[in-house]
């Protein structure tokens, strides 16, 4: 789409079109991946019930894990930075940069080692009124899912930052399929790893 920062840029230009987009970011790299660890910490450090804990006791899913850890991650960023808040309404990104949403950050989390997945809609519709806009800044967790030896807790396996455009999500073909993917070749060059291979070209 011509609105994209990619448009009418070859895609070997692409890395350092996200590297200036990340460098514009208000929040810096480093406060966003500890935002995440630590909000990946606190939920096993957290008690329900009578005392029982996520990890030993109780083993959520996937989905749940990823919700909690989606949940947390702007509470941890709004508290540490008054400029920024959780979202309150449907048209929010998950993360609002309150003196300009051109700024806002959505997140994504997902079990899968390295891939990150949005609803079917993110693949075949333009947000219209009352929706947030799908276009903008991503901030993507992978994280493991629970093995099968008794007290080895899952861990962040990989933290990306970068930008992606609604029209970059490829839905499903099937009606009844519920996910839309990244083509490799959005996902390589427009997420940008912060965690755990630091890069010291992301000066941001």
């Amino acid at each position: 789409m011509p609105s994209s920062p990619y448009y009418g840029y070859d895609v070997r230009e692409w890395p350092n079109i996200t590297r200036s987009l990340l460098a514009a970011q208000p929040l810096p790299g480093p406060a966003l991946v500890r935002a995440v660890l630590d909000s990946w910490e606190s939920i096993f450090e957290s008690r329900l019930g009578s005392g029982f804990h996520i990890g030993r006791e109780i083993r959520p899913s996937p989905q749940i894990m990823g919700f909690l850890l989606h949940a947390l991650i702007p509470l941890e960023l709004a508290t540490a930075y008054p400029d920024w808040r959780a979202e309150t309404s449907a048209r929010d990104k998950d993360l609002v940069y309150i003196p300009d949403e051109r700024f806002s950050i959505e997140i994504k989390t997902s079990s899968h080692p390295n891939q990150i997945f949005g609803n079917r809609s993110f693949g075949v519709e333009i947000p219209g009124r009352g929706k947030k806009a799908k276009d903008g800044y991503y901030l993507t967790v992978n994280f493991e899912k629970w093995s099968d030896i008794p007290d080895l807790m899952p861990e962040i396996l990989l933290i990306r930052f970068g930008w992606l455009d609604h029209t970059d999500w490829v839905a499903q073909q099937a009606q009844t399929g519920q996910q839309s993917a990244l083509p490799s070749v959005v996902d390589n060059n427009q997420l940008l790893t912060i965690y755990p291979d630091w890069s010291e070209e992301l000066l941001f």
